[in-house]
């Protein structure tokens, strides 16, 4: 494969063949790899493996009956933090990014995969190999766009790296964790992000058009943990945009594709370390999940260079959580849902941002949000797949809502027969 050079040393963007056309496909990278026929075997789409691929990462599954387990994941520690010093251009404190430093600078291992801006859009998602400390300074911020990061494993592999770390969202974890055997690997740590929703880098522009009359001057954009939108300019000024008064009515049907909106680990449950925003509080605190040994390893890297804070929780999700089903499951059913009249939502935004639910409250909201709207959507245009893609500890969150599995929707209800 060739490499076109960048500004920053060692920081290299392989060439990607093509992607061949999946259903339900996110372009983690595999099916451009050598050997696409892995999807089969890899994707969360596919062949979803979450407890079977828990127990191989982190030596047991999820336990339900311990702390958050079963709304994040298993874990050994959650906690709040920021880098006392911020490293400049990341999309919070940069965490992530100096992480993938450390790993370098300390060589732990000989390349990081990770997801860089393209040269001609900040915007779009570039995998890279970086293998210079210097070059993760290309991969901080927001991206927004699939990056399949995972078709640099054969490369990576072919030069001879056998200890490397990947960063990555939860559908190329799931892939990675599927084919870690096959590798052949010295070491690898993965280092997980949350993600919810996203889309194309074009259909985000097109994002961007309706939020602000100045979208070629936004240089940062993030969902924050008090329900609104924060974006920044060039020129140093920041507006706020509560989600109630986002234009998503004026969004194609199709903006967030199904993947996203079927994904049920918004969590990242399979990364040695996830860190996300959601429990982090908005205070410029992220969330950090420490998941195994692997991912305490990473933290101690950071040394006194990091600042832990004890988690908060404050409100309640069963209301929100419980309203927002309730519009998806009209939407589903076919019925018009009306949006508030226009007057009242600045204040309904504001309501939701000073007494909604706060720290881990909200990533719990969070999380049964996606698990019910995975169900909800996969029942209106994939109701075949419901068997196979929906997680047992999926419906467990769903249930409070009402949302239990028929005959044939899941394992425990599904006959001999039916199977």
């Amino acid at each position: 494969m060739s490499a076109v050079a960048m500004p920053l040393p060692v920081l290299e963007m392989p060439a990607l063949r093509d992607a061949p056309h999946r259903d339900l496909c996110t372009d983690c990278g595999i099916s451009r790899s050598d050997d696409p026929s892995r999807c089969g075997r890899a994707c969360q789409f596919i062949n979803p493996r979450y407890a079977e691929l828990e127990v191989a990462t982190h030596g047991r599954a999820r336990d339900a009956a311990r702390g958050d387990e079963l709304h994040f994941g298993a874990y050994l520690e959650m906690f709040r933090a920021r880098l006392r010093v911020p490293v400049d251009g990341a999309q919070w404190s940069g965490i992530t990014s100096r992480l993938g430093e450390r790993l370098l600078e300390t060589g732990a291992v000989d390349a990081v995969l990770a997801t860089a801006s393209d040269p001609t859009d900040r915007w779009r998602p570039r995998p890279v190999i970086v293998t210079d400390a210097a070059g993760m300074a290309a991969c901080r911020g927001m991206k927004m766009g699939y990056s399949p990061v995972l078709a640099l494993l054969d490369e990576a592999v072919a030069r001879g790296y056998r200890r490397i770390a990947v960063v990555g969202v939860a559908c190329q974890v799931h892939a990675l964790r599927a084919l870690e055997r096959e590798l052949g690997l010295e070491r690898l740590y993965v280092i997980g992000t949350p993600c919810s929703d996203n889309t194309t880098t074009e259909r985000f522009h097109q994002f961007l058009r309706l939020l602000t009359d100045r979208p070629d001057a936004v240089t940062y954009l993030e969902f924050m943990p008090d329900m609104r939108v924060e974006l920044r300019f060039a020129d140093g000024t920041r507006q706020r945009i509560p989600f109630i008064q986002l234009p998503i009515s004026e969004l194609p049907s199709d903006f967030i594709p199904l993947t996203c909106r079927a994904c049920f680990d918004y969590t990242n449950a399979l990364s040695d370390i996830t860190v996300g925003y959601m429990a982090g509080g908005g205070d410029g605190h992220q969330w950090v999940i420490v998941r195994n040994q692997r991912g305490r390893d990473l933290v101690a890297l950071l040394g006194d260079t990091l600042d832990r804070t004890p988690l908060i929780s404050t409100g309640s999700r069963a209301a929100p959580v419980r309203t927002f089903l309730a519009q998806l499951g009209r939407q589903a059913g076919g019925l018009p849902v009306r949006r508030a009249p226009r007057a009242l939502r600045p204040l309904i935004g504001w309501a939701m941002s000073r007494f909604g639910p706060k720290g881990l409250e909200f990533a719990r909201t969070r999380v049964e949000m996606k698990a019910g709207e995975g169900i909800i959507n996969l029942r209106r245009e994939r109701p075949r797949r419901l068997l196979r893609m929906v997680p047992e500890f999926a419906w467990r969150l769903a249930a409070p809502y009402g949302l239990v599995p028929a005959a044939g929707e899941s394992p425990a209800m599904t006959t001999e027969t039916e199977r």
